[in-house]
């Protein structure tokens, strides 16, 4: 197949209808293969080693309920070409319509993965995963959570690192997100918020001091929690963070309507729930450096 033909062949994807009802079970599942893919992990994997993850991403972008039907994708996206199923003869001989129970995929360890025609043009041309994660997003998710949807499944729309090294290396981290939300115990570091949906955040992100395009790590020392718009605020250099004692300093150039958020400025952050995940200095510094709008207002 060419690029096109599989760009053209996941933009086909049969999704499930009944009226406005939404179903981005296979979208999801499409996604989290890609992000695996990009990731360099293996091609295949049991159904019982996926579940959990689809089931949470279902959890967090699906309808109320649609963890119940976690299967159902695994199953049915390889009536469309771009998925493989391997496992006893009895099970894959099955039609379609006829869906083996969660139960059954588990004891059989049926595994799937992208066929290998589909897995090896993805390997030698890394840019058709992005075009296709780009348009799976598009086709069944808001613009609003996209980042969110590629935050959960641990892939970047990015290009490789053009530095001459190693590509993997500037890969992000899947993990950093929920790895700093922990550290911060699940709140915004700025003003606390820390608003769920059952047991989903909203609007609560892990923001790089050092920015990642600037070669900054995904580890926690790098890391801030905060709502979406102080993780805005802070990414346009509105305020930064002082390595001495976690002090946030907020820019002149800040105005207007702005009296909540400069309510903030001579505070401290909320710190970590350890030591060994406060801010390290280097990246505070360089955020001062580099993206704060001195000058700085005058502290307390």
């Amino acid at each position: 197949m060419t690029p096109d033909e599989i760009l053209k062949a996941f933009d086909n994807i049969r999704v499930w209808q009944r009226g406005d009802r939404r179903a981005p079970h296979k979208p999801l599942l499409i996604l989290m293969a890609l992000g695996s893919l990009a990731r360099g992990e293996k091609p295949r994997a049991e159904f019982a080693e996926v579940e959990g993850k689809l089931g949470r991403l279902l959890e967090e972008f699906g309808p109320s309920g649609s963890n119940a039907t976690r299967h159902f994708p695994f199953w049915h996206l390889a009536t469309d070409g771009l998925w493989q199923l391997d496992g006893p003869a009895e099970i894959l001989a099955r039609p379609p319509g006829a869906t083996p129970t969660i139960g059954e995929l588990r004891a059989n360890h049926v595994s799937g993965g992208f066929p290998p025609e589909i897995q090896t043009a993805f390997q030698n041309n890394p840019a058709l995963v992005a075009e296709v994660a780009r348009s799976v997003l598009d086709a069944h998710f808001p613009e609003s959570i996209r980042q969110d949807v590629l935050d959960a499944v641990g892939l970047s729309l990015e290009p490789a690192d053009a530095g001459g090294g190693d590509p993997a290396a500037r890969r992000r981290d899947p993990t950093f997100r929920e790895k700093v939300l922990l550290a911060y115990e699940y709140r915004c570091c700025v003003c606390g918020h820390d608003m769920r949906l059952k047991h989903q955040p909203i609007a609560l992100e892990a923001a790089h001091i050092k920015w990642f395009q600037a070669g900054g790590p995904d580890v926690e020392q790098n890391g801030l929690a905060l709502c979406s718009l102080h993780h805005k605020v802070f990414d346009l250099g509105a305020f930064t963070i002082r390595p001495a004692d976690y002090v946030m300093v907020f820019s002149q150039h800040l105005v207007g309507n702005a009296e909540k958020l400069l309510s903030y400025h001579g505070a401290s952050i909320q710190l970590p729930q350890s030591a060994s995940y406060l801010p390290r200095a280097e990246f505070l510094d360089w955020h001062e450096n580099q993206v704060f709008k001195r000058p700085g207002r005058d502290a307390h």
